[in-house]
């Protein structure tokens, strides 16, 4: 299934697919019973001492990135969301005006890898299975 990125802002796109909104706070300007979102996973967003440092700090935003990983790395709605990505095409969504700079596309970038990991460690698996039979 694909992952995707974009902004709460930008219209709805018929290849969305799942909207999941990624943000800690709900986005300024945007009403709840027409933004079509599917799933808000705040916890799954930056620590709000994180997320205002990165305000506060927008220069910081290596820091910032490094610091979020190690979050994101004890999250366990990572897992949810690398599983249901099997399922379904999901749009992460942000509010950030920053396209490059937000905690959404530092998700997006450790969601792609560890989906790549995940994938690749399950044809091992299989491999490994289907030797076992062809040996029996």
């Amino acid at each position: 299934m694909l992952l995707g990125i974009k902004s709460i802002y930008d219209r709805t796109g018929i290849t969305d697919g799942k909207r999941i909104l990624v943000d800690r706070l709900w986005p300024r300007g945007v009403r709840r019973s027409t933004a079509n979102i599917d799933t808000w996973m705040r916890e799954i967003a930056p620590s709000n001492a994180l997320r205002l440092k990165l305000h506060a700090h927008p220069e910081w935003y290596q820091i910032f990135k490094k610091k979020y990983i190690r979050e994101l790395e004890k999250n366990p709605l990572v897992n949810t969301l690398i599983n249901r990505s099997k399922r379904d095409d999901i749009m992460l969504l942000y509010a950030s005006r920053d396209h490059e700079h937000n905690n959404a596309v530092v998700l997006y970038e450790f969601l792609t890898k560890r989906i790549g990991r995940t994938e690749r460690a399950e044809m091992e698996q299989m491999k490994k299975q289907n030797k076992d039979v062809m040996m029996q």
